[in-house]
This record gives C-alpha cells, sequence and structure tokens, in this order.
C-alpha cells in the first residue's frame, strides 16, 4: 500500500530501497519559499544499521503489509522476549532491539498483538491503555488539590510517568500507551 511522505509515523513498518525499515523518528519541515519534505531516521530490521533519508514532501512510500496475531507475552531472560501464539501455541523470541522501551508497559500474560512481516516476527502493537500498579512515589503534599499538580511514581514495569497528588504506592492507575499520561485509577 502506498501512503504520502507525510503521513509517516514513528512505529511504522515501509519498504524502503526494496529493504523492511522501521521509522524511529521523522520531522516533517517546511523551509522557506522551498519545497517542504520528510526527514525520516529508520532502522533496516534485516541488517540492525540506521539510516536518515529525506522524502519530498509529495513522495509517495510503501507501507509493508503485516500479517497480525494476537500472543501473550510471557516472560524475558537473555535470549529476549517470549511471545506465545494463542491459538497454535508456537512461541516466538523478539530482541530488545524489535521491542526497545514497549517493554516497560507489558507484564507477563499480558495479551497483545504481535506483527509478522513474511512469517517472520518485526514488532508489537502495543494497547492504547494499560493498567499498571505503582510501586515508588512521593506522598501527597498536604492541600493540594487532585488536579493542581503532579508528581514522578514508578511502575511495576520500572516505567516512570507523572500522577496526581492522591495516588500512592499500590495503587493500580490507567496509563495512556501512546504519550505516558495518566488517565485514571484502576
Amino acid at each position: 500500500m502506498m501512503i504520502p511522505a507525510t503521513q509517516l509515523r514513528s512505529g511504522m513498518l515501509i519498504i524502503h530501497n526494496g529493504e523492511l525499515h522501521r521509522v524511529h523518528d521523522m520531522v516533517h519541515k517546511t523551509p522557506g519559499n522551498l519545497r517542504g519534505f520528510v526527514q525520516a531516521k529508520m532502522r533496516n530490521v534485516r541488517s540492525g544499521s540506521m539510516n536518515e533519508h529525506r522524502f519530498g514532501s509529495t513522495d509517495r512510500v510503501e507501507k509493508a503489509s503485516l500479517d497480525e496475531r494476537e500472543m501473550e507475552y510471557l516472560y524475558s531472560d537473555a535470549a529476549g522476549h517470549h511471545f506465545m501464539d494463542q491459538t497454535t501455541y508456537d512461541q516466538v523470541t523478539l530482541s530488545d532491539e524489535v521491542i526497545g522501551e514497549q517493554m516497560k508497559y507489558l507484564l507477563p500474560n499480558t495479551a497483545i498483538h504481535v506483527d509478522f512481516y513474511e512469517g517472520n516476527p518485526v514488532g508489537i502493537e502495543l494497547p492504547n491503555t494499560v493498567t499498571l500498579k505503582v510501586v515508588e512515589t512521593q506522598p501527597g503534599m498536604k492541600g493540594a488539590t487532585a488536579s493542581a499538580s503532579y508528581k514522578p511514581a514508578t511502575l511495576e514495569t520500572g516505567l516512570q510517568v507523572m500522577v496526581p497528588q492522591f495516588v500512592e504506592a499500590g495503587i493500580r492507575i490507567t496509563i495512556d500507551t501512546r504519550d505516558n499520561s495518566y488517565l485514571s485509577r484502576a
């Protein structure tokens, strides 16, 4: 499927120069009286090398067509992060390079979607929200209103987020995975 370069997003998988690449970062620039362009930083999924490419704003990019399977996160060890297909019970292992910071949203036994390209696992798709337990945070300030100020909190996976003053250690909270924002108590 061909999409305009201006629709590239971080985490998206595209075919560039015949190879599968994951977009890590992209910036859309429109300098003065020149034509706009998209500067994309991408990682080659096969070789792992990072490269940058400048796409014209009217260029079209081939978005990789992926197979998506629902899998359960089992555990992590030195070999990687292990997932099991919930229908066939096949297991796959994904490396830190493939998953990266997304592991901070996952607990064992969490069901998520794993993306496959030509039969090989190439990434995961997080749900928009996750529920995690607060393990450490400062005590709330006396007299602080709920909406006035936020404080840092560490969650059970090591993720750091800002939470309202009334949130204490031991409480389960819902987090938006797109911007790490606190949504509610669970």
